[in-house]
């Protein structure tokens, strides 16, 4: 996943302050599906993709000492302060993950989006989950995006880089709008007790999402740019769009699939 993941080369203080910011928007949502696995104490779970841990510390205060979280990532540059008792971090890619363990409950969120194959990861999350363990997934779909109010200016240049965005991963093999075709992926895989929430919430300037599509933008300008889709005006534009609060735009919307392994 390193060669793919299109934040691997980001710089280190930016790249975790966007990982806390996404955790500070989305770990309500996250944590709201996790609960409707009805996850106990002495669970053994699995966080792909871990980022900057807070799930993973969440996930461990649940399933308390007798119970255990496998957090694991390419990267596992932001999990090193982890000192749990009942965690364990491995930096690995999901897709070559060998481990003699089954999993009552596997989280990702955000990780398939970032790779060709994502298939190999998705069968290999199943593979890892015991008989009834619940898998819980999150990826969004960049194919709602679209600015809604703001400068005509600035709205043309919002919807320059979402143009950029799609561009880019469909460069790189990759779907932008994954999410929402994982529930159907899911049930031709036989997964049961098929589960789905679509959160696309119309986010005003200034807001956790458009900050947090503000520091992705600034992060990954060059690569937008380069695409040919959008300027270093485009980019400039976008960022002001996303802290102006008298704009609003759907920056993406995040599908939330939880679903039981049966057999």
């Amino acid at each position: 996943m390193a060669s793919n993941y299109v934040f691997t080369d980001t710089q280190h203080l930016p790249e975790l302050e966007r990982l806390r910011t996404i955790e500070q928007v989305f770990d309500p949502l996250s944590h709201r599906q996790l609960q409707a696995t009805e996850i106990a104490p002495n669970w053994q779970c699995l966080e792909v993709g871990a980022g900057a841990g807070s799930i993973t510390h969440w996930m461990a205060a649940v399933v308390g000492q007798h119970g255990k979280v496998t957090a694991i990532d390419v990267d596992t540059r932001f999990l090193a302060n982890i000192k749990l008792s009942n965690v364990e971090v491995i930096e690995a890619d999901i897709r070559h993950f060998e481990v003699n363990a089954s999993f009552d409950l596997v989280h990702a969120r955000y990780v398939l989006i970032h790779l060709p194959d994502f298939q190999v990861a998705l069968s290999r999350m199943i593979d890892l989950l015991k008989p009834g363990g619940w898998l819980v997934i999150e990826e969004p779909d960049f194919s709602a995006a679209r600015a809604i109010a703001g400068k005509e200016t600035a709205c043309q240049s919002v919807n320059c880089v979402n143009r950029a965005i799609w561009q880019m991963f469909t460069d790189r093999g990759m779907d932008y709008a994954l999410g929402v075709k994982l529930p159907a992926i899911c049930q031709q895989l036989g997964l049961q007790q098929l589960s789905v929430e679509n959160d696309a919430p119309l986010s005003q300037g200034g807001s956790g999402v458009a900050k947090v599509m503000r520091m992705s933008t600034e992060q990954l300008a060059q690569k937008y740019i380069a695409t040919g889709e959008a300027s270093h005006q485009d980019i400039e534009q976008y960022c002001q769009f996303a802290e102006d609060p008298h704009t609003w735009a759907i920056y993406y919307s995040t599908i939330g699939i939880s679903a039981k392994k049966v057999t």
